[in-house]
């Protein structure tokens, strides 16, 4: 009988609802079929959002996250549960940007990790955050995130 490696996932095949706070929220990793190959997984988030601490008002992000999986990949169900945690999580863009890293390196321990945060003007100026782990492993291909500066009328 083949083992389920899925087995005792915490959202994985079953109903699950939205963590109401990242802390609540957790990452299932799930073992890599190419532990051997170096190679980049993306996920893009173009519609993430998060509540500013002072203010309350909602603030909306375009993530871009590159990782080269090592043993684990991250779970992608586990993934949009914990970016829709911060729905009502009052936290500033850098703290958002770098806590997702963190958790991602914490649930899977990637070889490499860069994500990049392009967050939507409020007052009138757009906030970028980007952060990486080291830089890329020697042949690993890492594309352009994609996302232009933010221009404004420009």
């Amino acid at each position: 009988m083949t083992k389920n490696i899925y087995e005792g996932r915490a959202e994985l095949g079953q109903e699950s609802s939205l963590p109401r706070h990242p802390d609540e929220a957790r990452l299932d990793p799930v073992p890599n079929p190419h532990p051997d190959t170096l190679y980049l997984a993306r996920f893009v988030a173009p519609e993430f959002t998060s509540i500013c601490p002072v203010t309350g008002q909602p603030d909306f992000a375009h993530l871009v996250i590159d990782y080269a999986p090592d043993k684990h990949l991250v779970e992608s169900k586990s993934f949009k549960l914990l970016l829709g945690a911060y729905r009502n999580h009052g936290a500033f863009h850098e703290d958002c940007t770098i806590d997702i890293g963190k958790r991602i390196i914490d649930a899977v321990k990637p070889k490499w990790l860069r994500i990049c945060g392009y967050w939507y003007p409020r007052g009138g100026i757009p906030i970028d955050v980007f952060w990486q782990t080291g830089p890329a492993p020697e042949g690993l291909y890492v594309p352009d995130p994609g996302v232009a500066p933010y221009r404004g009328r420009g």
